[in-house]
């Protein structure tokens, strides 16, 4: 679907799994609510309360790896369940490891996007564009990929969605693989959905949920971390925020009286102050800053006062668009309040809420993005219920990489945490 050019294509593509990654379906979903209580009380949530202990309150701990790993296991899940899914967070070997083989290629995706005929050329009469290591990376990880999907089973061995515990249930793939069982029922193989570089079926299951996984893990991690960051500069902020956690009910604070569990997803939702720091963070901090390209339809299109010809590529920039004046004064100030509705008239929050693109919008407007919005809440929920943040070791963070993806620059953030009194 994110690769797929051709407007019925990725329409077509979309309309499979979009349901899934609906507010209304992810707010109701109790797959979704097992699996969050699981990852968060029994994995997240230990791994943050052992680096309370007074000998490693001095260095922190790394909340940024932290962060990939919990995110990476929240997508994993909801995708393939939580039994087959990941255990990043379980796994820290593993994880620095793939985080490894991720930036070794994340670099290198100019030659194979932009002019993947040359680039193919070049490798066959050995003159590589990009580093063979970078090849390496990206061969391993698409087979991590396949080794997911492999869990599965095959494909189409069955007519039925999986039966499984909630915690268990493949929300993603039971949505993607009941809609291309239906689509090949009705069509066979001459369907949009099988162009022909991907005519494999089960190649086109791993294609599509490689990109869930990867942006799914990295977009929601490095919104947690300058979130994190942004908040630990600030104990009157997080006492601010934790008053507004406090009133859920139940809300998610560890007091040791009964099995804690995760709020109701709509009074989650609902809470101003929470919405509000992760809103500017997502602004003043957007994972995904640069270019968002789209093609012009074949008629030509206007753009403003500007006529296009068509099968032109265009393409908005968050990092810009969150940076206009006229919409966000003082751009690169950190101002939670822009987004407060007792802070900003109702035209005011209107206009930035129509020039936000940190999930691009439209028809291409990234498909996870309620996803990732509940469960960065969670996360945020969680620490902020029960713990006070503290900046031990935060060099690189304000300078986020240019790229498709702003990542900080040691990709590393150290902070200690304080349990509440």
């Amino acid at each position: 679907m994110f690769s797929a050019r051709p407007a019925p294509e990725h329409s077509a593509r979309k309309r499979l799994i979009s349901h899934v990654y609906s507010k209304s379906y992810i707010q109701s979903s109790t797959a979704a609510a097992a699996q969050s209580q699981t990852i968060i009380f029994d994995r997240f949530l230990p791994i943050i309360e052992a680096s309370v202990a007074e000998s490693q309150k001095p260095h922190g701990v790394d909340i940024y790896s932290i962060f990939m790993a919990a995110t990476m296991d929240f997508i994993a899940a909801y995708i393939f369940g939580l039994g087959k899914g990941t255990n990043f967070l379980g796994n820290k070997a593993y994880r620095e490891h793939f985080l490894e083989l991720y930036r070794a290629r994340n670099d290198y995706g100019y030659y194979d996007q932009e002019m993947p005929r040359l680039t193919k050329f070049c490798r066959r009469v050995g003159i590589p564009l990009c580093p063979k290591w970078v090849d390496g990376a990206n061969k391993e990880l698409g087979e991590w990929c396949l080794g997911l999907c492999a869990k599965m089973g095959h494909v189409f061995d069955s007519d039925c969605p999986s039966q499984a515990e909630p915690p268990d249930q493949p929300t993603v793939w039971d949505a993607l693989v009941g809609g291309l069982r239906k689509e090949a029922a009705r069509n066979g193989q001459a369907s949009v959905l099988y162009p022909t570089a991907l005519s494999n079926r089960e190649l086109s299951v791993a294609s599509e949920l490689f990109d869930h996984v990867l942006a799914g893990q990295e977009t929601a991690g490095l919104t947690l971390s300058y979130l994190c960051w942004r908040l630990s500069q600030s104990l009157e902020l997080q006492a601010q925020l934790r008053a507004e956690l406090l009133s859920l009910s139940p809300n998610m604070q560890l007091d040791g009286n009964g099995t804690p569990s995760v709020p109701d997803p709509k009074q989650l939702d609902s809470l101003p102050l929470l919405h509000a720091v992760l809103m500017e963070t997502l602004r003043r901090h957007p994972p995904i800053p640069g270019a968002q390209p789209r093609q012009t339809p074949d008629s030509g299109c206007r753009i403003g006062p500007y006529a296009v010809p068509g099968g032109v590529r265009v393409a908005a920039s968050a990092y810009a668009l969150h940076r206009d004046e006229a919409i966000f004064p003082e751009p690169e100030k950190w101002d939670h309040t822009r987004w407060l509705p007792w802070a900003a008239d109702e035209s005011q929050l209107k206009e930035r809420n129509r020039q936000f693109w940190a999930f691009s919008s439209g028809g291409r407007m990234c498909i996870g993005s309620n996803f990732a919005m509940h469960q960065m809440k969670l996360m945020i929920a969680a620490i902020y219920s029960n713990y006070t943040t503290h900046i031990v070791d935060d060099e690189g963070m304000e300078r986020q990489s240019d790229g498709y993806t702003g990542r900080p620059e040691h990709e590393q953030l150290f902070l200690r945490f304080e349990k509440v009194g």
